[in-house]
């Protein structure tokens, strides 16, 4: 491994340091300097025998990987596998030992670890409850080893895989030694290790600070993986720490914990405690994946260091979001990258219904993956590729892999024009392409090339399939609605009423049934949309018409999901009205309509529409406050 570097002092005297071949620490300062040799040395253990308490399938896996991986990136690294006490102890001897003349020290421990009394504990493979009676003889106190690696070795790096759930009986307590006060153990997961505060009295040439990192928030217990493979923190370090072109270790740590987190569907989240004095840049330029994966891979990266941005409260909605609506974490997060963080929205309920939209429309590219039916491999490749990524959340990728897709369909089409199943089986086929580079143009909240595609797709099918075609006018009209909801780009919404009224023309002899009643709501929808934006209410009061004759027929076919929905949205037309001509008897008929729609929306079974219904109801009930002034509107405003 190579040091290079020159120093330079910049404020506070805080030290900068650069990749220069395998792993480097690379000092500037005001004068040059020649380029030093760095060396690394490692440790990576791994218990999974466990001889008296639960054993853990990955460990093993995880220290071979890991060890393999640090041999790569130019550390002299050594990995050992269920260690009882002395050998684990005289491993950590030897260790520090040999990090004497090295210049970084790293440590990687899978396994049971443990916590009492403020002190974190390695438990060796033959560890019982007995041990717990003398813990600073029978287990290993990750302080002492911070403490001796600290005064040799000016860079220490701890990774502790080592957060799994209390191997002992939930009633045992921990004493250092036999005649110390008791401490009961944690319940799962180790706490912040004393050896990783800043080192206040050391000078730069003493030690350079020390890296701790958790594979679960303190206090918490980390997940061992599936059998036979590696944990959730190893698998995240495999793939991350050995790529990152010289990226600056602390942001391949955030890489690491974002990774965790979202591939343990928000279930753990590692944690980095660090002090260190110089910023430290890890692993080297790799060999970067062929084609479509590099995108993928690239595009992954970015989405997790946006996540690491992004606040808890944000990070909750975007997880209940994930877990009502039954689509990829990863996916939705992508959505919001995509957006870009200074356009996403501030106020709660304002996210929400962005994040509710776009899971919408993810499900519907989920549950139609397997409608593309197809022979030529090509097509197949790129569709599959933009499968692949959009799961991960690389959605940008995702539409970049559809026009060659279709592209080609069209150049075969006069190929198969010589039989018509041929033609139809192939037309279906292209206009999948289409619909699914849609979606994607879709989750990018680029709604007008949705559109167009989604048009393309729809004159694909016309002639070929009754279902496909209602449906993908449908979800033209949808993303014509959606662009000119956004931008106010009024021939869009009229489109949009164009689209509509064209499926309308599907429904055979123009019977009044479902399908008509939810056709014209949706076209009532943009109706109302356009309505808002102008001075007149003739656009409201269409949309209401239609609003009420959808109740007619949702009320017939006994579909109170619907009907709720077509009386919670004529509610809110005829609140826009009695605003617009400041008419009490129209406010008075939304209060009415929003109290029906809650009769068909009971919290138990639907709290979050009840909820939007309630706030609906409070807003009209407040409008008329102002114009009644008893105050007893208002009250009940309050209440709602």
């Amino acid at each position: 491994m190579g040091l290079v570097g020159n120093q330079h002092f910049f404020k506070q005297a805080w030290l900068t340091a650069f990749v220069g071949a395998m792993l480097c620490l690379v000092v500037t300062s005001a004068h040059a300097a020649e380029p030093a040799s760095l060396k690394g040395v490692a440790l990576i253990v791994g218990q999974s025998k466990y001889q008296h308490i639960a054993a853990l399938p990955n460990p093993a896996n995880d220290a071979r990987d890991i060890a393999k991986m640090l041999t790569d990136l130019g550390f002299d690294a050594r990995s050992v596998t269920d260690r009882d006490t002395a050998k684990l102890k005289r491993d950590l001897e030897r260790f520090a030992e040999d990090a004497e003349d090295a210049d970084v020290a790293l440590i990687y421990y899978s396994g049971h670890g443990i916590e009492a009394g403020g002190e974190n504990y390695l438990v060796p493979v033959d560890a019982d409850v007995s041990s717990l009676k003398d813990a600073d003889q029978a287990l290993v106190p990750i302080s002492a080893v911070m403490d001796e690696l600290k005064t040799t070795v000016p860079v220490t790096i701890m990774l502790l895989d080592a957060c799994r759930t209390n191997p002992f009986p939930a009633d045992a307590v921990l004493r250092r030694a036999p005649t110390a006060s008791a401490s009961p153990i944690s319940a799962g997961g180790l706490e912040p290790v004393r050896g990783a505060r800043a080192l206040a009295n050391a000078t730069a040439t003493e030690n350079l600070g020390t890296v701790i990192g958790f594979a679960a928030e303190p206090g918490r217990p980390a997940l061992d993986g599936i059998v036979g493979e590696n944990s959730p923190y190893a698998a995240a370090l495999l793939r991350h720490l050995a790529a990152m072109k010289g990226t600056e270790f602390g942001s391949v740590m955030r890489m690491v914990t974002e990774e965790v987190y979202l591939d343990t569907k928000a279930r753990q989240r590692p944690w980095v405690n660090e002090s260190l004095r110089r910023l430290l840049y890890f692993g080297v330029a790799p060999q970067e994946p062929p084609g479509d994966d590099d995108l993928i891979t690239g595009e992954r990266r970015q989405l997790l260091l946006t996540i690491a941005e992004l606040p808890n409260p944000k990070r909750a909605q975007v997880e209940l979001a994930s877990l009502q609506d039954g689509v990829p974490l990863d996916a939705l997060y992508g959505v919001l990258k995509a957006l870009g963080t200074e356009k996403m929205p501030e106020d709660p309920t304002d996210l929400q219904k962005l994040l509710d939209a776009q899971a919408e429309r993810l499900k519907k590219m989920i549950s139609e993956r397997n409608a593309l039916r197809t022979d030529d491999p090509e097509i197949s490749r790129l569709v599959a590729s933009a499968d692949k990524a959009i799961g991960p959340g690389a959605i940008d990728p995702a539409r970049n892999f559809r026009p060659p897709a279709g592209g080609r369909g069209e150049q075969a089409s006069g190929v198969v024009d010589r039989a018509e199943d041929l033609v139809r089986q192939k037309r279906l086929a292209d206009a999948a392409i289409y619909a699914r580079r849609a979606d994607a143009s879709a989750l990018v909240f680029d709604y007008l090339s949705a559109a167009n595609d989604y048009g393309e797709a729809f004159s694909l099918v016309e002639r070929w399939d009754d279902r496909l075609r209602w449906n993908y006018k449908n979800q033209e009209a949808e993303a014509l609605n959606a662009h000119g909801n956004a931008t106010g780009d009024r021939q869009a919404l009229q489109h949009a009423i164009d689209a509509y009224r064209v499926i309308l023309t599907f429904i055979h002899n123009g019977e009044q049934n479902r399908a008509w009643a939810l056709t014209r709501n949706n076209m009532a929808v943009v109706l109302q949309t356009i309505g808002e934006r102008e001075r007149e209410t003739d656009r409201l009061e269409e949309a209401a018409k239609i609003f009420r004759d959808s109740l007619a027929v949702f009320e017939r076919e006994k579909d109170d999901i619907n009907w709720a929905a077509a009386q919670n949205n004529l509610a809110n037309v005829l609140l826009k009205i009695g605003e617009r001509e400041s008419d009490p008897k129209r406010l008075n008929e939304a209060v009415v309509a929003m109290r029906a729609t809650l009769e068909k929306r009971p919290r138990d079974k639907v709290p979050l529409d009840w909820a939007a219904s309630q706030s609906n109801l409070g807003l009209a009930l407040y409008a008329l406050s102002e114009r009644e002034p008893d105050g007893e509107r208002l009250t009940e405003a309050e209440a709602a």
